[in-house]
């Protein structure tokens, strides 16, 4: 009974602080999302163009 009582009083006080939590709104949410994928799509980029160009290094003076 103790446990039941434990998980009881943890999850009304997780309600508790969720209540406090300030969410963003739908606009700022998608304008993150966008940054997000727009930079992770520009290391992608930048990586791809690293190793696209030590590849053609090492075949040249390696191979």
């Amino acid at each position: 009974m103790n446990f039941l009582k434990k998980i009881g009083t943890f999850l009304k006080e997780t309600r508790v602080e969720l209540k406090k939590v300030n969410w963003p709104t739908r606009k700022e949410t998608v304008k993150y999302t966008l940054i997000v994928i727009g930079v992770s799509i520009a290391v992608a980029i930048f990586l791809g163009g690293l190793d696209f160009l030590f590849t053609v290094l090492i075949s040249k003076f390696l191979i």
